[in-house]
């Protein structure tokens, strides 16, 4: 049907990758388990929103640029490697002894949480790479519509991501309640999430075209 095959497979396999930790399931577990369910549902959509642009740029042939052009690749790594650092950053310098200004204890706009998450999907060049790569195997090589087909398993990828993150957004929030009395415990585990979040954005620097 629309020229997919191997349907089911391919639901597992997105599944699984989807549950694979990474910059954008770090990100919705330190905003439930510092705000609640709620910012991490928004981080989510945040996120799904950045997966649409790389499914439809893919769908297009735009995310080919990437795959092409060592320039493009380059000139985006950058960026989301970046932006991955100054995440971290911001969290481990955040204050120990004000409550006001830490990271944790200050409530972050749902805007600002949801324009995160989408950047921390959208400046990741690999993400497109990977819908390049991986969804194209399960279309046939006589679909009538091909990018129909391919729009298709990127909204299915997608909404698998979705509750797998919202997923972690209830199992987070449901923690941050216990520990949200601690200050010293919400400093460190800011801190472990900027530090993993800086290890990211290394590995997205050093990471190569392929």
């Amino acid at each position: 049907m629309f020229g997919i095959t191997d349907l089911w497979l391919f639901v597992i396999s997105g599944i699984a990758l989807n549950i694979m930790p990474g910059p954008d399931s770090l990100y919705v577990i330190g905003r439930s388990g510092a705000q609640g369910f709620r910012a991490g549902s928004t981080a989510s959509f945040g996120i799904a929103s950045g997966t649409l642009v790389h499914i439809f740029a893919a769908a297009f042939g735009l995310s080919a640029i990437l795959a092409t052009s060592a320039t493009a690749f380059t000139v985006i790594k950058i960026l989301g490697c970046c932006y991955l650092v100054y995440m971290g950053l911001s969290m481990i310098l955040s204050r120990k002894d004000s409550a006001e200004e830490s990271v944790v204890h200050r409530p972050t706009s749902q805007k600002k949480i949801f324009s995160q998450g989408f950047l921390t999907n959208v400046l990741n060049p690999k993400v497109a790479l990977f819908f390049l790569a991986f969804v194209p195997q399960f279309i046939a090589y006589d679909a009538p519509n091909k990018v129909l087909s391919f729009l298709i398993l990127g909204l299915i990828f997608n909404i698998n991501g979705m509750i797998w993150c919202h997923l972690l957004a209830w199992s987070s929030a449901s923690v941050g309640r216990r520990v949200k009395q601690s200050r010293r415990v919400n400093q460190l585990m800011n801190q472990c999430a900027g530090a993993l979040f800086i290890c990211f954005g290394i590995k997205l620097a050093l990471s190569e075209q392929n």
